[in-house]
């Protein structure tokens, strides 16, 4: 699952937004301003269902967007949000406990991800009320590194929400893009299979020299009686197709086997010159984003 807050696209622009192996599912774009916006991308074979949350949503305040994953009889509803720095706070908790009375469910596992511009690196007034919103639904924050990082600031106002005590074996950590100053947040939960099958199943004929001469061996043993049988050219078309289809599908027989949908990804143009500099890159990011130095920033 990918979920992103200020995608700063329109309606028409996300849905021509291609990600490999990965469909957009549900997403929130602004109606009265610009930039913005949240969404969620689902990876192929994995299913799921739309959650309609638009009602709720209002432009700066409170952005959302949901879905309902499932994972044998496992449920999980993902939720990504948006509170943009000039929203209002009081909105934004009162619009965000709506939706959770809406989604909450005892069965159901919560996970929220979101931009919501209150600093979880301090205590602060904004950070108090938000967290005892959160202990209504035994949801709590899981992130404790910074991931907004300028010259002179460093906060976590970019932040993940779960149930701890009915999840709890998970790996967190940041993701840096060298693009933005926000780093991403990728979580792994070890206790729920949530990866796709690697491997599909399909049906094909094994046709080899031995396959082949088997076929034309037993053609040679067939007599053709009820072919000849007939006078009606009809009668005597359906019997020697019925015979001959006969000798083919033992011949030939359809088998079901497993086709790795890795091995269908063509990758090659990721090159070890691009790995080098992608590496260079986030070196160069990382070293000047703290820095004042002209020369090196550029």
């Amino acid at each position: 699952m990918l979920c992103f807050s200020e995608h700063h696209m329109n309606q028409t622009e996300l849905q021509h937004t291609f990600l490999d192996g990965y469909n957009l599912r549900v997403c929130y774009c602004r109606s009265s301003h610009i930039k913005g916006g949240v969404c969620i991308f689902v990876q192929n074979g994995i299913r799921c269902t739309n959650i309609d949350l638009g009602n709720y949503c209002r432009d700066k305040d409170f952005e959302v967007c949901a879905c309902k994953v499932y994972f044998g009889t496992k449920r999980i509803c993902i939720i990504t949000i948006y509170r943009a720095p000039s929203g209002c706070v009081d909105t934004f908790i009162t619009k965000l406990d709506t939706t959770l009375k809406k989604l909450f469910s005892s069965t159901l596992d919560i996970i929220i991800r979101g931009d919501i511009n209150i600093n979880y690196l301090t205590d602060n007034a904004r950070k108090r009320k938000l967290e005892a919103l959160f202990k209504t639904y035994n949801l709590t924050s899981i992130i404790n590194f910074p991931t907004c990082t300028q010259q002179k600031s460093a906060t976590a106002i970019d932040n993940i929400f779960i149930d701890a005590i009915r999840i709890d074996n998970y790996t967190i950590y940041p993701i840096i893009n060298g693009l933005s100053d926000h780093d991403a947040q990728s979580i792994t939960f070890h206790t729920t299979n949530s990866k796709p099958p690697t491997s599909k199943r399909m049906l094909f004929r094994r046709i080899n020299e031995y396959t082949i001469n088997n076929f034309l061996l037993k053609l040679s043993y067939e007599t053709w009686d009820t072919v000849f049988s007939s006078n009606d050219v009809n009668v005597m078309f359906s019997s020697f197709i019925d015979s001959y289809l006969k000798i083919f599908y033992s011949s030939f027989p359809l088998k079901r086997v497993s086709v790795n949908k890795k091995n269908n990804n063509n990758h090659n143009w990721i090159t070890l010159g691009i790995l080098t500099s992608c590496k260079r890159k986030r070196e160069l990011y990382l070293a000047s984003r703290n820095s004042e130095n002209p020369h090196l920033i550029n």
